[in-house]
């Protein structure tokens, strides 16, 4: 019997906020109940298996039928739309993991709506013409080869009225490539896939192909212009775990920079000059490697290059991967950027190792995080860990900051009665922009605009996205029902979506030699009891390395005994907080510590 799985990942806030307790169901394609899951503080569930078809069928182009099983998901939380995802297909042997994003509802709505998704078949089954355009070379090109992070991408035809999303471009050519091809190709025909693939977007971004024309995306989903993006769509481990490997590579000619422009097609329903997707399972079984396969279809001259070069991230990746072992200010990056993570996902542990140094709890949390976002859980911090975890951080943070901007601006409950348009400005503009900024956190095709008070071109494109979302007329005009529909979402927000950090009920840690439940219970002001029975632990013995949760008071502090070697700089980097939010919360004017001496340390 053929067997796949499914798991399903619930997440809000570009996936800041995990959806912790929501409810899934999964179905059969007649609508039956296989299973009921509940995801859990990482917003996932346990992946489940399905029977499908045998995997060999799918490896055979001639094959008639359908080389997968399809099945059904509904995922329901307290406070957010309903979704229900159907035709997601299944294959032999492969784990699918379904990405969800959940919608909070608006202030005043008490009864959930459905977002209705459907993935269907992969674009290597389908019949239509593709028809490919573009140049390796273009009188407007970009100066260096770079990864748009996050690429814009329109859900339509280049003159069709849609919604254009921003996608993670990492996201994107793993949702691209498991909505292209069938995972359980060859590993080499994957490969070969996945680089024309991502040379593909590199390309268009390259050569300004579209935006040169005055678009404001840098590519379509449309199959017979670009490729294949199902908003959704399940991302499969054997097309993740390539991605991974190859992000930031990409193909070009000797003596060239820019990327190639790799067209492709089926090569079966649809024939192209470029790749043959099914071409690639054959030449993959023969034992080519990827860049012959790619050499059997564009000219021999082409090699690998890569670029470091990344859009939208806070720091580059060093080009180095970071291991147990190494050290200095990238290390302290990534371990910085994991301590503010685990606020919002505190299944992964707390980085105890000093500051720069990769050590046994630096990766412990770097393989939490992988497991948690898809990636290939080894506690190295690659090229596509590195960006995964530098967007998280960045969604976070954004997050965080949206929340205290909102207060120090005095958002009411009341929206203003101000009409504005371009050319608009004061501090009604600036309300605006800061509460599209907020929506833009939650649905992916409403463009942030810059928060200046100015109601420029950017602000208008904002408000016309946004209008759209809401089945308002797009006039690029703020009055009544404008103004209200952001409010609603904005109280919505608040209302419904958990906010991390301060006042929550638990905290990770990792044991450590010498550590006890007791001192463990001392040290974050809890009881021995309380953490045994938030671990579910039957006796006090403990493992190094073991991770528990620990209760915490809704305080945001914890009280701490200072003991020998302690140091304002140490208590600060391990509780993630500050030396100056320590010193405010105890009224110290020294830094100097005395042995016994009780601090309440900030947390969260």
């Amino acid at each position: 019997m053929a067997i796949g799985y499914l798991q399903i990942q619930a997440r809000t806030a570009r996936e800041a906020i995990p959806v912790d307790g929501a409810q899934v169901q999964i179905l059969d394609d007649e609508g039956n109940v296989l299973y009921r899951l509940t995801t859990d503080i990482s917003g996932e569930t346990q992946p489940v298996s399905l029977e499908t078809v045998d995997q060999s069928f799918s490896l055979n182009p001639g094959y008639q039928g359908t080389p997968y099983a399809n099945y059904g998901a509904v995922i329901d939380a307290p406070g957010f739309q309903s979704v229900s995802v159907t035709e997601i297909p299944i294959f032999d042997g492969e784990t699918a993991t379904l990405p969800v994003t959940l919608i909070p509802l608006q202030d005043r709505q008490t009864r959930q709506t459905a977002e209705n998704i459907t993935i269907g078949p992969p674009a290597a089954a389908m019949d239509g013409p593709r028809n490919q355009q573009g140049s390796s070379e273009n009188s407007r090109v970009l100066r260096q080869v770079v990864i748009p992070n996050p690429i814009t991408v329109h859900l339509g035809a280049p003159n069709a009225s849609a919604s254009n999303v921003q996608v993670p471009f990492s996201d994107y050519i793993k949702n691209v490539a498991s909505s292209e091809i069938y995972p359980t190709w060859p590993e080499a025909a994957l490969k070969a896939n996945i680089y024309a693939i991502m040379t593909f977007a590199l390309n268009r971004v390259y050569t300004e192909w579209y935006r040169s024309d005055g678009y404001d995306f840098d590519i379509t989903n449309n199959t017979a212009y670009d490729q294949y993006y199902v908003p959704g769509h399940p991302v499969y481990d054997s097309i993740s775990r390539a991605v991974d490997e190859l992000l930031g590579e990409y193909v070009r000619r000797q003596g060239q920079q820019a990327p190639y422009f790799t067209s492709f097609c089926n090569g079966t329903t649809a024939t192209c000059s470029g790749l043959s997707q099914w071409g690639t399972v054959s030449l993959a079984n023969q034992g080519y490697t990827p860049i012959r396969i790619l050499r059997s279809y564009y000219p021999n001259d082409i090699e690998i290059a890569e670029t470091n070069i990344v859009t939208g991230v806070l720091s580059s990746y060093p080009g180095t991967a970071l291991r147990q072992g190494s050290s200095g200010l990238d290390v302290q990056t990534i371990q910085t950027y994991l301590n503010r993570i685990r606020r919002n996902y505190p299944a992964i542990p707390a980085i105890t190792d000093p500051a720069g140094i990769f050590g046994a709890s630096t990766q412990a949390a770097v393989k939490k995080f992988q497991s948690i976002f898809g990636l290939t859980p080894d506690g190295i911090v690659g090229r596509a860990t590195w960006y995964k975890i530098s967007n998280l951080y960045t969604a976070v943070t954004r997050l965080a900051e949206l929340n205290s901007e909102g207060t120090s601006l005095g958002i009411g409950t009341v929206p203003p009665t101000t009409v504005l348009r371009q050319g608009s400005r004061g501090q009604d503009v600036v309300t605006l922009q800061y509460l599209l900024n907020v929506v833009s956190r939650f649905y992916s095709d409403v463009p942030a605009p810059s928060q200046d008070g100015i109601f420029g071109p950017g602000t208008r494109q904002s408000v016309v996205a946004f209008q759209n979302a809401m089945q308002l007329s797009p006039d690029g005009i703020v009055g009544p029902q404008t103004w209200q529909a952001l409010y609603d979402i904005y109280l919505g927000i608040g209302e419904n979506v958990p906010t991390p950090g301060p006042g929550t009920s638990t905290i990770s840690y990792t044991v450590k030699a010498g550590d006890s439940l007791w001192s463990i219970a001392q040290r974050y002001g809890t009881t021995v009891n309380a953490i045994k029975e938030a671990n579910g632990l039957t006796s006090n013995d403990l493992q190094i390395g073991q991770v528990l949760q620990i209760p915490v008071s809704q305080s945001p502090y914890v009280e701490y005994t200072v003991r020998s070697g302690d140091t304002l700089w140490e208590l600060a980097r391990r509780y993630d907080t500050t030396v100056d939010a320590i010193m405010r919360a105890n009224g110290l004017t020294s830094s100097v510590l005395q042995i016994g001496q009780v601090l309440r340390i900030p947390i969260g």
